[in-house]
């Protein structure tokens, strides 16, 4: 039975490497995935998702506006389709509407989809994306990376050119090592008040 699946944890887990590896053994049994990924996204190439390990594959960029379940459904109907597997990377972008239209694609498809998020912002507030998957998807599954003491890290911290956690700006500010840091409770507490 195909199910809405949340894989979820702060920066620097390995999420994208995951969804990567997923979406290999699909192909590597014969069978089609279709891979998404935000249109905003211009960290890489556009168009592809890239893991920090230096493996990539294209991707259909999505936006404000995009449709899954009518995109997915016209796909499905192509003769000879093999398309077995839906993966969206940086799901935690995802606005509510996206969300329903992907479980939708579960339920009334019949594709399982794997989607690859963050839980919450720099401020610990939840993204959008994040919530509605939260609440819908019938599949939570946690990725644990490490904050620099040794314990699981949950939060993300955006840091400045010096180091120092930022508590103010906008919540969607692309970025990877030079702009974010994955820390436990305890860190990200301390961190903010200091």
């Amino acid at each position: 039975m195909a199910k809405l699946y949340f894989y979820y944890s702060a920066m620097n887990a390995g999420k994208t490497t995951t969804l990567l590896q997923s979406e290999y053994n699909y192909r590597e049994r014969g069978m089609e995935t279709l891979l998404f990924i935000p249109n905003f996204d211009d960290r890489y190439e556009k168009g592809h998702i890239v893991s920090r390990i230096g493996l990539k594959t294209k991707a259909i960029p999505f936006g404000e506006d995009f449709n899954f379940y009518e995109f997915i459904e016209e796909k499905l109907k192509v003769p000879n389709n093999n398309i077995r597997c839906v993966l969206v990377d940086e799901a935690h972008f995802l606005k509510k509407q996206h969300v329903a239209q992907l479980s939708d694609v579960s339920d009334f498809l019949g594709v399982p989809v794997l989607t690859y998020g963050l839980r919450t912002d720099f401020l610990g507030e939840p993204f959008e994306g994040s919530k509605y998957l939260l609440a819908h998807a019938e599949e939570l599954c946690e990725i644990k990376p490490i904050c620099h003491c040794g314990r699981k890290a949950t939060m993300n911290a955006r840091i400045d050119e010096q180091g120092h956690m930022v508590t103010v700006g906008a919540q969607v500010e692309i970025g990877g090592n030079e702009r974010y840091v994955s820390l436990c409770h305890r860190h990200f507490k301390s961190q903010k008040t200091a």
